[in-house]
């Protein structure tokens, strides 16, 4: 009893903690959940948000660091891309080996396609951005039909805003680091990995959802 009251606890700390953090990014008053998670759900809930945010950093971290041409790009690419099979990797448990392979497959196509918009970018080519940008959204399109037609409760048309938005905070992350709008950088990065936190906890509570007896 004492050990679910902590876990109790602790779940409902983290909860405040994130709560307060898109509240504050959004400009609204944060609101803490009263509902107390288990720990199966916690044990999902949190491995999926270091996840995305991770790949909100490593691939603003790519974007540095090709920008300036720094040696480590191929090191940060190559953990950028390492991201996207351990997000594959989250939903074998549910899905299976192969929808996890897929699913790397897909979100790999995401970065390599983001890493083109960013070299035509800095060359200055705007016919390639555009080519590029049309590639990366139907990638997009790509990943939400794989998703929802594996999750009902993964709605498509959320899902594909939630996608579409990550793609335009991304963009708009090259675009002040090329302007060398210093601050609107950090602002807008800062919002994509919120941002990135509310997706991951949206897919979470689909396979909740999906699989509540594995959630008891």
């Amino acid at each position: 009893m004492k050990k679910q009251l902590i876990t109790c606890m602790f779940a409902f700390m983290l909860l405040f903690s994130t709560s307060f953090s898109i509240a504050n990014a959004e400009g609204r008053p944060a609101v803490p959940q009263r509902d107390c998670i288990n720990q199966s759900v916690i044990q999902l809930k949190y491995p999926m948000q270091r996840l995305w945010i991770e790949h909100a950093w490593w691939t603003r971290s790519y974007i540095v660091s090709s920008l300036a041409g720094l040696k480590d790009q191929k090191h940060v690419l190559a953990r950028l891309l390492q991201n996207q099979v351990e997000l594959g990797d989250i939903i074998k448990p549910y899905y299976g080996e192969q929808a996890g392979n897929k699913l790397t497959a897909l979100l790999k196509e995401h970065i390599l396609i983001a890493g083109k918009i960013v070299e035509a970018a800095k060359a200055g080519d705007k016919a390639k951005v555009t080519q590029f940008n049309k590639d990366w959204f139907r990638n997009a399109d790509q990943i939400v039909t794989f998703l929802a037609s594996a999750n009902p409760n993964w709605n498509k048309k959320a899902l594909t805003d939630m996608f579409y938005t990550h793609l335009k905070l991304t963009a708009a992350e090259l675009e002040d680091r090329l302007k060398g709008d210093w601050t609107g950088d950090i602002k807008t990065a800062d919002t994509n990995e919120v941002h990135l936190i509310h997706m991951g906890d949206f897919i979470t509570d689909g396979i909740v959802k999906q699989f509540p007896n594995r959630f008891k």
